[in-house]
């Protein structure tokens, strides 16, 4: 017989099952060494997230889209050296600036081969980053990079000869960092639920079903499952005889699963904070009204004129040519013509002409 003691009472020991949330610490990638090399680890990862994800895809084009605005304004010596410019053979440099503001965003890295002849530049070749080592010395400056061509042999290319832009550097890092770090478990959880989803509604069109044979033959089995499958496939009814298989639907109870629309809806939104782009930018319209839509408009202004200067710096820095990146549209103006027509109405609204005789007062015409 069992002792029914209230001291013999014991806690669960679930901490090691439900932890509390955490993130690793991280160090800098800088020079340790003479030769201190940095490839990349995740650029073929980061490539896919790209060409996979069509949120992301659609966020980091806007950014370079609107980076690039209406192009480049410069003296006419300077826009005649750069109409010199073909990248691949066809490019021209506001398309080679697109494409490297795109690659910065993905990898976190940028480069572009300066060509000159006879000390003048007569293009820029867009490189891959996965295929672009970054060599720096002890004390974190870049000695050179090498370059993997084609043919698997590496090119040398000193930093003179490199166009090298990386975005988001922290402290002594030697490269940039990638925006797709900071919101891959984002993207993550918003395929996954929606992943979800569609196998929900697929279980609501093709429920699964037990099936019960009566035989254990395996190839039977096997024309069987044939036979449910092409007739689910064709919609067609499927005729069995009597008492030979029973089924029975194996469903899950009203209400016991979750909407994950929300869920998804809310991940989306996070999503586009994450990346730093507005989703109406995209031509989303999920602002409740229009002065929402320009704040969030305006907000998205300061980074892109942000990300433009740096761009402009870069260009002055390492190619030695001026250039003043465009601005597509802005609403700055359009919004302070507003705040005055407002106080304007407003002022017009407290003149004395515009108040009845007797407001604010009563009978006696006595201030009230």
């Amino acid at each position: 017989m069992p002792y029914n003691d209230i001291a013999s009472s014991a806690s669960g020991t679930n901490t090691s099952v439900f932890q509390d949330y955490s993130v690793a610490g991280k160090i800098t990638d800088t020079g340790t060494s003479d030769e201190t090399i940095w490839i990349n680890p995740k650029a073929s990862l980061y490539l896919g997230y790209y060409k996979t994800i069509p949120e992301l895809k659609i966020a980091i084009d806007a950014k370079a889209r609107w980076a690039i605005g209406k192009g480049f304004i410069a003296s006419e010596l300077t826009t005649l050296i750069l109409s010199t410019i073909k990248g691949f053979g066809k490019d021209c440099f506001n398309t080679i600036l697109e494409n490297m503001i795109k690659e910065y965003n993905i990898y976190g890295d940028a480069f572009a081969e300066i060509i000159r002849s006879d000390g003048k530049l007569i293009n820029l070749k867009p490189l891959d980053p996965f295929k672009v080592w970054i060599i720096a010395n002890n004390k974190g400056i870049i000695k050179r990079y090498d370059y993997v061509m084609g043919n698997g042999k590496t090119k040398e290319i000193q930093p003179e000869d490199m166009f090298h832009l990386a975005r988001g550097r922290i402290a002594d890092e030697i490269h940039g960092i990638s925006i797709i770090d900071a919101c891959e478990w984002i993207i993550l959880a918003r395929n996954e639920a929606m992943n979800d989803y569609k196998k929900l509604l697929h279980r609501n069109v093709y429920p699964v079903r037990i099936w019960h044979l009566d035989t254990d033959n395996a190839t039977k089995i096997a024309n069987f499952k044939t036979k449910v499958a092409n007739s689910k496939y064709l919609g067609e009814d499927i005729f069995i005889p009597k008492d030979a298989v029973t089924t029975e639907l194996a469903t899950v109870p009203a209400g016991a699963t979750l909407n994950p629309l929300p869920w998804i809806a809310l991940l989306n939104e996070y999503f586009y904070q994450a990346v730093g782009v507005p989703q109406i930018i995209i031509g989303g319209s999920q602002e409740f009204n229009q002065t929402a839509a320009q704040i969030a408009y305006l907000a998205f202004e300061q980074t892109i004129e942000e990300e433009q200067l740096y761009i402009e710096e870069q260009v002055l820095y390492q190619l030695n040519l001026e250039i003043n990146l465009e601005f597509p549209a802005s609403l700055q103006n359009n919004m302070i013509s507003d705040e005055n027509k407002d106080g304007t109405q407003e002022q017009q609204l407290n003149q004395p002409s515009n108040i009845a005789p007797n407001q604010g007062m009563n009978k006696q015409g006595v201030e009230v």
